[in-house]
C-alpha cells in the first residue's frame, strides 16, 4: 500500500467519524524514520486538514546524543513550519519492568498532561510494529487483548490516541522518505538484539517473511480478529458488571458467584481496567477466585500485583491501588485554619466555623491535636448514652478494616472529640459549631 498525504488524510477522516473532529494534532516526534514521515505528511497537507499541528519530542536522557536529537527534531519542525516543544523525562530504571516499558510509561506520563479536550495524539506505529507486538504478546502468553496488538484509536487523557500508519509497512515509510528526501535519526539502541523486540525485528520476522511472504499481513489480520473478540468479551463483561458492581470500587460476591468461572475472570479483568488498574496475570486472577472469593465473611484476604490489589470485606470484593497509603504518624497541634494535607491518598482535613452543628468554638480555641488510631480508643458519640470502643463503632459502621487506622482523630485535652467527619463526642458538640471537614478522602465503606 503506497503511503501518500492524500491516503493519510482519508484514514484520519475515517477516525474522525468515531472520535469526532480533532481540535489539534500532537505528533509524538522521536525524530526517527516513522515519526518523521508522519510529521512531514501532515505538514504537507496542513492547508487541507486545517488542524493545528504540534510536534512533541520526549527527551529520555538515555543516550549521550539525546540533546543533539532534540535539536535535530526542533530543526525539522521549524523547517516544516510546525510548532515544537521538548519534554524532559526521568525513566525509572529500578522499577523492574524493563527499559523499553519504563521509557514508554515515562513518555506517556509526559504526553498526557499536554492533551486538551478534543486533541489527538498521533503515534507513528506501523504494520511491522504491529506484527512485532503480536509476536511478543503471544510469546508472553497474552490473552485476546494482547493478541489484538496495537489499537488504531483509543481514548487517551482528555483526547484520543490515534495510530494512522498501521496499514503501512516499514518499507512503505522508507519509500515515502526516499521520495521526499527526508533525514532522520537512527537510534543505535534499535540494533541491540538483547532486547526482545529488536531480536524479533532483525532475526525472526525476516525469516518468517522469507518462508511466508504475507506473514506480516496475516498477523495484522489475526490482530483485527482478536480485537473483535475483545470487543465481544467487553460487551459481555459490561452486561455482567451491571449485576456485580456495587459501587465505585467494590463488587457483590453473591452476584459474582452466580457467574461461570470464565465469566468471573472476564468481568474481573474488565472492571479492574475500568478502575484504571493494571491487569493482573492469569495466576493472580485465579488466586482471587480460589482464595478471596470463597473466604469466610470475617476473613480479610488480599491478592496483590504490581499496581493493584483485590481485598474482601463482608460480602464485597474491593478493587484497590497496589499500595495503601501509609498510616500517618504526625500527632501535633491542629488549628484547622488551613487545609491540612494528610498522607498521600488520604485527602485533606480542615475546620469550618459557623456550621449548623460541630465542635464548640471554646473547645477549638483551647487547641486540638491530630492523631491516628493505635488501638484501645474509647468514645461516646453525640446522641448515644454510653461510651463505646472506637473499634466497635468502626465495625458497626461498616468501615473497611484497612482504612480504620487511617481515619484522622481529633483530641482536646487528651480526650477524643471527633472521629474525622463521622462522629462528634457528646460533650464536645454544639449548635451552631465548628464542623470537621474531611475532603477528597478515599473510600472507607
Amino acid at each position: 500500500m503506497t503511503l501518500s498525504s492524500a491516503s493519510l488524510l482519508q484514514i484520519l477522516a475515517a477516525h474522525a467519524a468515531s472520535a469526532g473532529p480533532p481540535r489539534r494534532y500532537l505528533v509524538a516526534f522521536s525524530g526517527g524514520l516513522d515519526s518523521t514521515v508522519l510529521l512531514h505528511a501532515l505538514a504537507m497537507t496542513a492547508a487541507e486538514h486545517k488542524v493545528a499541528l504540534l510536534a512533541v519530542h520526549i527527551n529520555h536522557g538515555l543516550q549521550s546524543a539525546a540533546d543533539e536529537w532534540s535539536q535535530h527534531c526542533r530543526a525539522v519542525a521549524e523547517a516544516l513550519g510546525v510548532e515544537f516543544r521538548v519534554e524532559q523525562v526521568c525513566v525509572d530504571l529500578a522499577g523492574g519492568q524493563g527499559l523499553e516499558a519504563a521509557a514508554r510509561d515515562a513518555r506517556y506520563r509526559a504526553l498526557g498532561p499536554l492533551i486538551q479536550p478534543g486533541d489527538w495524539l498521533l503515534s507513528a506505529h506501523h504494520r511491522d510494529d504491529q506484527a512485532e507486538t503480536l509476536l511478543l504478546n503471544l510469546l508472553r502468553g497474552a490473552g485476546p487483548m494482547g493478541l489484538a496488538g496495537i489499537g488504531a484509536l483509543r481514548p487517551f487523557a482528555d483526547g484520543w490516541l490515534v495510530r494512522p500508519l498501521l496499514s503501512y509497512s516499514r518499507s512503505d515509510l522508507r519509500a515515502y522518505a526516499a521520495e521526499q528526501q527526508l533525514t532522520w535519526i537512527d537510534d543505535p539502541s534499535n540494533a541491540d538484539q538483547l532486547r526482545d523486540r529488536n531480536f524479533l525485528r532483525h532475526e525472526i520476522l525476516p525469516r518468517l517473511k522469507s518462508r511466508w511472504p504475507d506473514a506480516v499481513a496475516c498477523l495484522q489480520r489475526s490482530g483485527r480478529i482478536a480485537g473483535d473478540a475483545v470487543l465481544l468479551l467487553d460487551d459481555l463483561a459490561a452486561m455482567d458488571a451491571i449485576a456485580v458492581h456495587a459501587g465505585y470500587d467494590r463488587l457483590r460476591i453473591d452476584a459474582l458467584r452466580r457467574l461461570s468461572a470464565v465469566r468471573q475472570r472476564n468481568v474481573l479483568r474488565y472492571l479492574i481496567r475500568q478502575q484504571g488498574l493494571p491487569t493482573p496475570s492469569e495466576a493472580r486472577l485465579q488466586q482471587v477466585l480460589d482464595t478471596v472469593l470463597p473466604a469466610r465473611e470475617d476473613a480479610e484476604p488480599c491478592v496483590g500485583w504490581e499496581g493493584g490489589q483485590v481485598r474482601r470485606y463482608r460480602e464485597h470484593l474491593y478493587l484497590l491501588q497496589g499500595e495503601l497509603p501509609p498510616v500517618p504518624d504526625i500527632p501535633g497541634d491542629f488549628g484547622g485554619g488551613d487545609r491540612l494535607l494528610l498522607a498521600s491518598g488520604l485527602g485533606t482535613l480542615h475546620l469550618e466555623a459557623g456550621a449548623p452543628e460541630g465542635l464548640s468554638e471554646a473547645l477549638v480555641r483551647s487547641g486540638l491535636e491530630l492523631r491516628f488510631r493505635r488501638g484501645g480508643e474509647k468514645f461516646r458519640p453525640m446522641g448515644q448514652a454510653h461510651t463505646r470502643k472506637l473499634k466497635k463503632l468502626l465495625q458497626e459502621a461498616g468501615i473497611v478494616p484497612w482504612m480504620r487506622d487511617r481515619i484522622p482523630l481529633l483530641y482536646s485535652g487528651g480526650e477524643l472529640v471527633a472521629v474525622a467527619d463521622l462522629w462528634l463526642a457528646a460533650g464536645a458538640a454544639s449548635q451552631p459549631g465548628v464542623a470537621v471537614r474531611w475532603e477528597n478522602r478515599p473510600s472507607i465503606h
